[in-house]
């Protein structure tokens, strides 16, 4: 799957900077955050109808439509492919495979910082 959204990443920048009146994405990428957001918003909606409904082919039609339109965001917004996978592995690392991590952990862990120990003051253990 990563290729498939590493390849369409690609051809997402390749049309950037067309003529927005023969590319949909350049006319989206053009058309500012907030409607790139929207559009994300609206397929991530319709993935959830029709999953309520039992309608398996239309989840993965919309499903694709979610993916693309996450990746013009990330476009715009200078996110890479590779800086997502990153995460989920840091994450792996942290948690294993979990079906949701708790948002207070992974905040905390990205805040938090190792400090090396000053021998001289460290405390004897007893």
């Amino acid at each position: 799957m990563t290729d498939s959204v590493a390849r369409l990443y690609e051809a997402v920048i390749a049309v950037r900077d067309t003529d927005p009146a023969k590319s949909r994405t350049a006319r989206l990428l053009r058309a500012g955050r907030a409607k790139m957001a929207k559009k994300l918003a609206e397929e991530a909606v319709e993935v959830v109808i029709d999953a309520m409904h039992g309608q398996t082919e239309a989840v993965v039609r919309e499903s694709a439509d979610l993916l693309y339109n996450l990746v013009v965001l990330w476009v715009h917004a200078g996110v890479r492919p590779e800086d997502v996978w990153a995460e989920m592995k840091r994450r792996e690392r942290m948690f294993g495979i979990a079906e949701k991590v708790p948002k207070d952990l992974v905040q905390s862990a990205a805040r938090r910082r190792v400090v090396p120990l000053d021998a001289s003051r460290a405390r004897k253990r007893r």
